[in-house]
């Protein structure tokens, strides 16, 4: 676990979870002061997987109780998910379809189906960032790729099967 800027530096490869608010998030970096070590360990070219807030962290701006600055690795923004008549936060099993190839999604089955809790989602400003999107009231990028930055939306530890093939698949990128 990485809590101080020499942590991150020195890692292999990189994993921002999170729970919780983009402004409550981004606060936690800035006092820990990871922000830099973060966008130098990706832009030193190593592995790097956001999850959940951890992915939505990725972007440039977050809107959730005003907009706050992200970490800018990937150009776009986080708003709050369009589902009418839905309960929000949504919370459940949901599937992964595939935009296009990539060796985090390799060896998952055609009917990936992954655990979801949360309120936004992020609007990647290239959608050929788009690794892969999700129904719930609207399709969204539950998937996304910058580079050697990857983020995932959906919780891999409680996803069973699924999520262990996607960490897997990580673990194997070379650092």
């Amino acid at each position: 676990m990485a809590s101080a800027p020499a942590d991150v530096a020195s890692a292999a490869r990189l994993v921002l979870p999170g729970v919780g608010s983009f402004p409550a998030g981004m606060q936690s970096l800035i006092e820990r002061g990871l922000v830099d070590a973060i966008r130098d360990f990706a832009a030193s070219g190593k592995p790097l997987l956001g999850i959940c807030l951890g992915m939505q962290l990725l972007f440039d701006t977050g809107t959730e109780f005003g907009d706050t600055p992200g970490l800018a690795l990937i150009p776009g923004r986080v708003r709050e998910i369009n589902a009418p008549g839905l309960a929000v936060p949504h919370m459940g099993w949901n599937r992964l379809e595939p935009t296009r190839k990539d060796p985090l999604l390799r060896n998952l089955p055609d009917e990936a189906f992954f655990y979801f809790v949360h309120s936004y989602v992020c609007e990647p400003a290239d959608s050929a960032t788009v690794l892969a999107k999700t129904e719930y009231g609207e399709r969204f990028c539950s998937v996304v790729r910058q580079d050697n930055v990857w983020g995932l939306q959906a919780h891999p530890e409680k996803s069973q099967n699924c999520g262990a093939q996607v960490l897997r698949n990580f673990l194997e990128f070379p650092a």
